[in-house]
């Protein structure tokens, strides 16, 4: 079967032909027909099977055959996705496939000023891919009403429930109008998942073209045990002597992710970090030297490297592992992706093992156990020392000085100027809501929180 054969708008074809794509996945195959026939659809499909083109492509053809004007403040489709590096993936091969069509497309998510989105949207615009919180963001500050969306889709709906992105969910789903097309997929459907999926799809058409939590045949999976603290040497010595074109290193904490770079650039290997602490403009900045190949070694976490799609990533390293066995399988569909083989290795520390059987029990894998080195106790006995921190700007440095002033004000008056929740690694800081108390004797101007995060 070919992409021709699915009967899709000629622009659509067109800007497939020009990127040399022919042959349509698995999931692709089974969505696309569903879709193009206005049916709602539940997918279940691990990372890297090509579940963006199994949306975007039919929903393309729906606007290339019923073109309408934009609605003001608002938008045709909605794409819900949860961290920013996926969001702006999705955008980007949305205009990619209908690069032949006059359809505008626009990215909502935090970590940028919201004036510019509230501008891209006073005319409305035809598609948006939105993470929740800024979504949410936008519509309390009725600069978006979601009252005209035709299609909706939830992408990565189990790592939206890892992030507690749950109750800004229902919230959506009450807002989004009857007579949509819902669009649902996730990598695993545990109960959780069926019930979340319950409340936006209308008699679904379920498709699957992997069991739940099993990884990929073409990579190859190694585990080598190690002492925790020994660990950087053995990064040191894997990241010289395997043939690496990209690696992504995981690991589970982002100050960890931080501390594996300085290491490496210690040892003179250059390394980019990417997690939650980051602004948005240095998570794009490494992503895109990561994608261009002037930097071989990403070190991330767990919810910021989700989604990322990047071509040629020959290795996936597990610094540490995480302790939640589905998320390996995340973490090593990295790489053997678009049909090329990979290599997966795990460094294990002894309080590690309980996870090593946890991912093994689940994969149904059992990971081949590679000795440690023959030079291993000298990469021990030399390792460098890390590279020193980089030194903040003067822009920074005031940055951070004003911040911190404003929250000892704030802290001062008995309401911190701008409280945050955690910020969660996908990554936007989402700010409490703070309405005027109505209660009886609360003095003229007062502000109250309401203690749960918009």
């Amino acid at each position: 079967m070919e992409f021709k054969d699915f009967g899709l708008a000629e622009p659509i074809t067109k800007a497939l032909a020009s990127k040399n794509y022919v042959t349509p996945t698995p999931i692709q195959q089974k969505a696309i027909p569903v879709l193009l026939d206005g049916r709602d659809l539940c997918g279940i499909a691990q990372t890297g099977t090509g579940k963006t083109a199994a949306f975007a492509l039919p929903s393309l053809d729906f606007f290339a055959r019923h073109p309408k004007p934009t609605p003001i403040k608002g938008c045709r489709m909605l794409v819900l996705a949860p961290t920013r590096e996926l969001a702006a993936q999705i955008a980007q091969s949305f205009r990619d496939y209908g690069r032949f069509l006059r359809l505008s497309v626009e990215t909502v998510f935090g970590g940028v000023p919201i004036g510019k989105q509230i501008r891209a949207l006073q005319a409305g615009v035809d598609i948006v891919v939105a993470t929740p919180g800024r979504l949410l963001d936008l519509i309390d500050q009725r600069a978006m009403t979601l009252k005209d969306v035709e299609i909706f889709v939830l992408d990565e709906a189990d790592q939206m429930m890892d992030m507690g992105f749950i109750q800004p969910l229902k919230r959506i789903a009450k807002m989004l109008p009857q007579g949509r097309q819902n669009l649902f997929f996730s990598a695993t459907m545990p109960k959780e998942i069926e019930a979340l999926a319950a409340q936006f799809l209308n008699d679904p058409v379920k498709v699957s073209v992997a069991p739940q939590a099993t990884t990929a045949e073409r990579i190859r999976q190694q585990a080598t045990f190690v002492n925790q603290a020994e660990k950087q040497a053995l990064l040191t010595i894997t990241v010289k002597d395997e043939a690496i074109n990209r690696a992504l290193i995981f690991t589970r904490t982002k100050h960890g992710a931080d501390r594996v770079v300085r290491f490496l650039e210690g040892a003179g290997i250059p390394a980019a970090a990417i997690h939650g602490n980051k602004s948005q403009g240095q998570r794009t900045t490494a992503l895109q030297a990561f994608r261009d190949g002037r930097v071989k070694l990403l070190v991330a976490t767990d919810i910021a490297a989700r989604g990322i799609d990047v071509s040629g990533v020959s290795h996936v390293i597990n610094f540490e592992l995480p302790n939640v066995a589905e998320q390996y399988v995340h973490r090593i569909g990295r790489t053997a992706r678009a049909g090329a083989e990979g290599i997966a290795i795990s460094f294990v520390a002894d309080d590690e093992r309980p996870y090593l059987k946890a991912i093994e029990r689940t994969t149904r894998v059992k990971l081949d156990i590679v000795p440690l080195p023959d030079n291993f106790m000298e990469a021990v006995r030399n390792l460098p020392k890390a590279a020193p921190k980089k030194e903040q700007t003067p822009q920074q440095q005031a940055r951070r000085a004003d911040g911190q002033r404003r929250y000892q004000d704030g802290q001062k008056r008995g309401t911190p100027d701008r409280a945050h929740r955690p910020d969660a690694e996908g990554g936007e800081k989402r700010p409490f809501r703070r309405r005027r108390s109505g209660s009886v004797g609360a003095h003229k101007g007062a502000v109250q929180r309401t203690g749960a995060p918009r």
